[in-house]
């Protein structure tokens, strides 16, 4: 087939499967194509996360890049959208069964798994070469870096939560409007409400996947689009069906980060040992660790139960579980002290 042809049955190929929305008003043809070369970073690949993945695959969103430290486990199913049994069974990190799953509905859609933390040794490659970044995580630490990173290389990204029946959402458009830490000058401190302590709805986490997949859309498509970007912070309580908005069109004089330029998240000043959402678990950070998993489990068979595919390595030693990646980074389940955790990763993996 010659190159005309091959780029004229692409084009009925392109217009056919996306016409539902070429044919809205905010969007048409050429918006699609902006889509289509739009390269978008989702951090976290949990309940928010994958929703936001789906629906930005479907839309025709040409890349994406699905960053996630974690692995599938039997309790996401209810509310994550893009995985299944199987994964939960294989431990399978969620980047790689998010990449896998949009493979099978939208091969067009190139996706950049990565099985990884977002820290700020890893921030800048993480998340260059990015449109747009999305929130899909479980923790303010990375929310904070996150905000830190796009204000200061002024790039879009949007705040996305969702606990219990509650979720909001939050464009922050450096230069613009309010980052972050305009509104929430620091992280929450003492008890926060976390999916493991007062669970989740799986429609409230759609409800707030949608509103930011459609502010993505927007700032992608630009123009006319990108005038009708929100520049409110969002709540909505789809059980009571309370919900308000928070002005956020200007950032916030005297702001330490939009303001003063001061990134202390950047900086890694404080960053701590970070209790997983939904788990009783802490992560061990362990950079330049590279692990032989065939090796591991000759070494921790003796001490526990243990096996391992490609991606992870899992060992259980009662009341404890560790999952090991290849890059010695580890997830201790069993305890939220970091000390416990610390300790029980010197003893089988090495200090």
């Amino acid at each position: 087939m010659d190159k005309e042809k091959f780029e004229a049955r692409f084009e009925e190929r392109f217009r056919e499967r996306y016409s539902r929305q070429i044919l809205f008003g905010g969007v048409g043809a050429e918006g699609q194509k902006r889509l289509a070369a739009g390269r978008v970073a989702i951090v976290g690949c949990g309940a928010t996360g994958s929703a936001l993945a789906s629906l930005l695959a479907r839309a025709g969103v040409g890349t994406l890049r699905i960053i996630d430290r974690d692995y599938v486990e039997a309790s996401n199913l209810q509310r994550q959208s893009l995985f299944e049994e199987q994964d939960a069974a294989d431990s399978l990190p969620k980047a790689i069964a998010a990449a896998r799953k949009i493979a099978a509905f939208n091969s067009d859609c190139v996706v950049e798994a990565r099985v990884d933390d977002v820290v700020p040794a890893n921030v800048n490659a993480l998340l260059q070469e990015i449109d747009v970044i999305l929130d899909g995580t479980d923790n303010y630490e990375t929310r904070y870096l996150v905000n830190d990173h796009a204000v200061k290389n002024a790039l879009p990204w949007i705040y996305a939560a969702a606990v219990g029946s509650y979720g909001v959402t939050m464009n922050v458009l450096p230069g613009t409007t309010a980052c972050l830490a305009c509104i929430f000058p620091d992280p929450p401190q003492g008890m926060v409400e976390t999916c493991e302590t007062s669970g989740v709805l799986n429609s409230a986490v759609n409800v707030v996947a949608s509103i930011a997949a459609t502010e993505t859309m927007k700032l992608l498509v630009g123009g006319a689009a990108a005038k009708k970007l929100r520049k409110t912070l969002w709540s909505f309580d789809v059980w009571t069906n309370e919900h308000a908005e928070i002005a956020a069109t200007t950032p916030r004089p005297g702001c330490r980060v939009c303001g003063e330029r001061d990134f202390v998240h950047l900086a890694g000043e404080g960053r701590p040992h970070i209790t997983m959402c939904g788990r009783n678990s802490v992560q061990i950070h362990e950079r330049a660790r590279p692990i032989d998993f065939a090796e591991m489990q000759r070494r921790l068979e003796t001490h526990g139960s243990v096996r391992h595919n490609e991606f992870v390595l899992k060992f259980w030693r009662e009341p404890y579980e560790m999952t090991l990646f290849p890059d010695g980074r580890a997830i201790i389940k069993g305890t939220t002290d970091a000390g416990v955790a610390r300790s029980l990763y010197a003893r089988y993996v090495g200090s």
